[in-house]
């Protein structure tokens, strides 16, 4: 049990003034049953969460990698265990999705390279953009940026609120955990 000053809200605690959103995406997971502790960010998080997770040029699977890996990079256990379920659904093995926490080699190296990148020197050097530029498009490294953003300050408010592993998910990873890790 979280002794968290914000859990994920319950139904029935769930704040008048986004009651639409409940049924919908925020509703459905605890990182943002726990931002709605906050109906105005979580309102206006919406349309970016949208693009990020929906409609990226980076395509679902590449999304995915970076999301693990800059998961990895924070150490954030719920957006770690969240995203290999999803990467699991795309198909991905789970070889490739514990390579993340490492160097892969080819493209996945170079999305892990890219993250790093943005965790360490806060940016991406022209030579690695360019790199990126050139295999993915120059919109895809755009939202591979905005990617990382998103998910370290979704990374920061699960940490600062721990913020439980959804049940279906936690489930899953005790029943399967990931192999090849």
């Amino acid at each position: 049990m979280t002794t968290s000053p914000c859990p994920p809200i319950a139904d029935a605690d769930w704040p008048d003034q986004i009651a639409e959103m409940r049924t919908g995406f925020a509703g459905a997971l605890n990182v943002y049953r726990t931002m709605a502790h906050h109906p105005e960010l979580l309102k206006a998080w919406a349309a970016l969460r949208q693009h990020v997770v929906k409609d990226s040029a980076l395509g679902a699977v590449r999304s995915e990698l970076v999301i693990l890996r800059a998961a990895h990079r924070m150490g954030s256990p719920y957006e770690w265990a969240h995203h290999v379920s999803r990467s699991r659904v795309l198909g991905m093995s789970d070889a490739r999705i514990a390579a993340m926490r490492g160097m892969p080699e080819g493209e996945d190296g170079l999305v892990a390279r890219a993250v790093d990148a943005l965790f360490d020197q806060r940016r991406l050097p022209a030579e690695l953009e360019a790199e990126l530029a050139e295999a993915f498009g120059r919109k895809a490294v755009f939202d591979l940026i905005a990617t990382v953003g998103f998910y370290s300050v979704l990374g920061y408010i699960l940490m600062t609120y721990d913020t439980p592993i959804d049940a279906s998910v936690a489930k899953e990873m005790a029943e399967r955990p990931l192999s090849g890790a």
